[in-house]
């Protein structure tokens, strides 16, 4: 038995509410269970020094833990003066996940920005930022269309993210922290709506997970973000009706 009580399939409760920002040009507040995270996404009619004058857009990332998002403060990183490298690494993986279904010539020379921010943290940050990135940046590209700025939604596919473990010698899906820190192993699946995989990280912590495993924990990502695509799509049909 999970500590949550939850089946070896089972997320979270997860919920998505787009338009969470008013100034933002995308937004929403996602909720995988008791992880919350504020995404926002900020089109700008410009593009990195190394893409100018070529015809093709750009999509980043960037991410954070507010200092009380876990159980004890953590200072400010800009406080710090310098990012850690997990945070590094974390925005680097949402920022290649969402260009792997953006169209960036399609987008032209604009630059979409998706900041994540995690106001709560109770494990799977990186995978929430990542499904609700896309949501904020599919928001914020719809808008482009609307305005008639793009003849078409330069999106290729839906992507999502979500984590699996083995606990207990079982594959389980959507480790929250109880059951990530003491895992035997956990994984983070980025795949797209078309069960394309765009990226996995896997780590064993005590001894070498299966093969078997390894296909245990796939075959249940597969069914986790083929479910947070569908709320992903209603998440961004809510947003249309709200458009003035």
């Amino acid at each position: 038995m999970r500590p949550s009580g939850r089946a070896a399939n089972e997320l979270r409760a997860i919920s998505i509410e787009p338009g969470f920002n008013r100034h933002a040009e995308g937004s929403c507040l996602i909720r995988f269970g008791d992880t919350h995270v504020l995404c926002t996404a900020t089109v700008e009619e410009r593009v990195p020094p190394f893409l100018r004058n070529k015809g093709t857009g750009w999509v980043t990332a960037e991410y954070g833990m507010l200092p009380r998002s876990t159980h004890s403060r953590s200072p400010r990183e800009a406080a710090r003066g310098k990012q850690s490298g997990r945070t590094q690494e974390i925005q680097r993986l949402i920022g290649r996940s969402l260009r792997a279904v953006v169209d960036l010539e399609r987008l032209g020379e604009r630059q979409v920005t998706v900041d994540c921010d995690v106001l709560q943290a109770d494990g799977g940050t990186r995978t929430a930022s990542i499904t609700g990135g896309y949501v904020a940046a599919s928001i914020a590209l719809q808008g482009l269309v609307d305005q008639g700025l793009l003849p078409g939604l330069p999106i290729r596919e839906a992507v999502a993210a979500v984590s699996c473990g083995i606990v207990g010698g079982e594959a389980v899906l959507d480790l929250d922290y109880v059951e990530d820190s003491g895992a035997e192993a956990d994984a983070n699946f980025v795949l797209s709506a078309s069960g394309g995989i765009v990226e996995v990280q896997v780590t064993a912590e005590d001894h070498p997970i299966l093969p078997s495993q390894l296909q245990a924990m796939q075959a249940l990502a597969g069914e986790g973000v083929a479910r947070l695509i569908d709320i992903q799509r209603e998440a961004i049909a809510a947003a249309g009706t709200r458009r003035p």
